[in-house]
């Protein structure tokens, strides 16, 4: 008599994963204490000023960070690396959103290492408006640049920051520059007219745009276009080529309506495309010829003093910001007005009046 054979369950229970060998609990523990101690200012400073890109994060971190135990040390490191900072070219990049910011930085970038220069991208992310979090995501798209050992990316959140340029991103210029960055490179959140806070901390301003995607002389109307030093139109490739070339004309002639700039320069429209690495040598040649137009004329030397003295005044009123909503007196009287507002017994014009009066 055959043996009745038995069916197996559909249900069954599998052991779980088990912790790789790979990973050492012991070196786990100790890179979480290495986390947790604090370095000394000055040998964070000094290692920065060797080039070393761990101290230069590390660094950057102290600078972004809004907690006043880090205000007193972030102080000491931006005056130690100011004296040696202010060598390099500073280049915004900004473009709507799927321009191709990100694929165009990486072909730019790698053509510039392999012209023997130091190169800092600082990529600016956007910040969700009600979790306030952001993906951080450039250095996953920018996967040959974060190799190369001549440059360095560094992805910040904008906050609430309205120019889509991070809070400190003025500090970790310098930072950079201290660090023997020789070329900066600003890639900003890319939303319009907000954008042009970029422009009051580079030398160079390049805006990337789309041909076919609308009406491209739509742009011409806004502000950002008259603060550019040069048009590139990405994705200049294959079929959209034609259409390229197209927009290059009209951006052309439409730049000529524009009144003359202080720097005597002409913008110019040029086509890329980032992904086919083309026309990125044209660009790095604008930004060359627009260098030794502006500094043989002093207006290179002047729009820095002029953005120096900007930055004081932003600083100034971002300090005085800080100051009173965090006065002991305001915290607690501005919860009250906020309440008398909702119940219809105020205005927020008297309330404001109200408080700014109480810190005098």
């Amino acid at each position: 008599m055959a043996k009745k054979e038995t069916n197996k369950s559909a249900l069954s229970e599998q052991e779980g994963v088990t912790s790789s060998e790979i990973t050492n609990a012991e070196a786990v523990s100790k890179l979480k204490a290495k986390r947790k101690s604090k370095r000394d200012t000055q040998d964070l400073i000094n290692s920065l000023l060797d080039g070393n890109i761990t101290a230069l994060s590390q660094a950057i971190t102290i600078i972004e960070s809004k907690h006043t135990k880090h205000q007193e040390q972030a102080h000491q490191i931006v005056k130690a690396c100011l004296p040696h900072a202010n060598k390099s070219v500073r280049i915004g990049i900004t473009g709507v959103p799927g321009v191709g910011k990100s694929t165009f930085i990486e072909a730019f970038g790698n053509y510039l290492t392999a012209q023997g220069k130091k190169v800092a991208v600082l990529a600016v992310d956007p910040s969700s408006s009600l979790t306030k979090g952001s993906i951080l995501g450039d250095k996953t798209r920018m996967e040959s640049l974060v190799k190369n050992e001549n440059a360095y990316i560094r992805p910040s959140a904008s906050g609430e920051s309205l120019g889509g340029v991070a809070r400190k991103t003025r500090e970790t210029i310098t930072l950079c520059e201290a660090a023997g960055f020789d070329t900066i490179i600003i890639e900003t959140v890319g939303v319009g007219q907000s954008e042009t806070a970029v422009h009051s901390m580079v030398d160079f301003f390049l805006l990337l745009k789309l041909a076919g995607a609308g009406d491209e002389l739509q742009g011409i109307k806004r502000g950002i276009i008259e603060m550019a030093d040069a048009i590139a139109i990405n994705k200049a490739d294959g079929d959209n080529l034609k259409a390229a070339k197209l927009a290059k004309v009209e951006f052309n002639r439409a730049l000529h309506l524009y009144p003359a700039k202080v720097s005597n320069w002409q913008p110019k429209v040029t086509l890329c495309s980032g992904l086919q690495n083309e026309g990125i040598a044209d660009i790095w040649k604008v930004i060359e010829e627009y260098l030794e137009i502006t500094k043989s004329n002093n207006y290179f030397s002047s729009k820095r003093n002029e953005q120096n003295k900007y930055w004081l005044i932003q600083t100034i009123e971002e300090q005085l910001k800080s100051d009173f909503f965090n006065h002991p007196t305001i915290k607690i009287e501005l919860q009250k007005q906020l309440a008398l507002i909702e119940a219809n017994k105020t205005t927020p014009f008297v309330a404001a009046e109200y408080l700014l009066g109480l810190k005098n």
